[in-house]
């Protein structure tokens, strides 16, 4: 059976679907020993010796499919050249080679997937596909009905209209100091802080507590956990993978 080249190396674990794209694209993948770089390409993964940087890729036969409750100051990557605290030092007894979905910015805690299954991670960060995102959020500034409105009916930022789909107060810690429950469906670069900052609202704290149908639950900060057949079969559905 022929199958893309970039899901070949997607469902090996060795990138997302659009990492392995830029594998491709770079020359950095060979398909029985000749380079490829044209990304439509589609060869046979059983009778195929597929190379990424000389080294021969296997296919994952078992998939891993991880909740991980990122704390603060880890970066949204496995690796890092400086040696700052990033993903990969939580999972260095992981034999697989996993990918995170997604990101949370350094600053920000919360739920993070990590899975080695290449087309999850391509559908579950796709725009198309939209998965809910909700965040607890710690502000210090006035905040009134009419922000919230505002937040739901969408605010205006440098790249674009920005718009939650829920937003309310579950908390108020003092005057001028809340915790706020709100959910999108976006994920651009600093998006939540970003919106409450549109009404010059300081965010204190961040953490993102629900990825699409999977909740961070009782997990503990630099913990994780396998996704049980029920989580996984919700977030199949929404993904259109089952």
């Amino acid at each position: 059976m022929l199958i893309r080249l970039q899901k070949i190396l997607a469902d090996a674990g060795v990138a997302s679907r659009r990492g392995s794209e830029e594998l491709i694209s770079q020359g950095r993948v060979s398909v029985d020993g000749n380079q490829i770089t044209e990304l439509g390409s589609k060869f046979d993964p059983e009778n195929s010796i597929v190379e990424v940087d000389g080294e021969v890729i296997g296919q994952t036969k078992s998939k891993t499919y991880l909740a991980f409750y990122k704390p603060k100051g880890v970066l949204s990557t496995m690796t890092d050249p400086d040696n700052r605290p990033n993903l990969g030092d939580f999972f260095d007894d992981r034999k697989e080679r996993l990918f995170h979905v997604g990101r949370l910015d350094k600053d920000s805690e919360g739920l993070i997937l990590l899975t080695n299954d290449g087309n999850l991670t391509h559908r579950a960060t796709h725009p198309s596909y939209g998965l809910v995102k909700k965040y607890l959020v710690e502000v210090e500034g006035e905040f009134t009905k009419a922000d919230s409105d505002a937040l739901l009916k969408g605010v205006i930022l440098e790249d674009g209209m920005a718009r939650a789909l829920s937003v309310s107060i579950v908390r108020e810690i003092g005057p001028k100091h809340y915790w706020i429950e709100i959910s999108i469906h976006e994920g651009r670069f600093h998006i939540v802080r970003r919106m409450f900052e549109f009404f010059e609202i300081s965010v204190l704290r961040l953490i993102r507590t629900d990825f699409g149908p999977i909740s961070i639950g009782e997990t503990k900060e630099g913990r994780w956990r396998v996704l049980n057949s029920g989580e996984l079969e919700k977030l199949f559905t929404v993904l259109k993978l089952s």
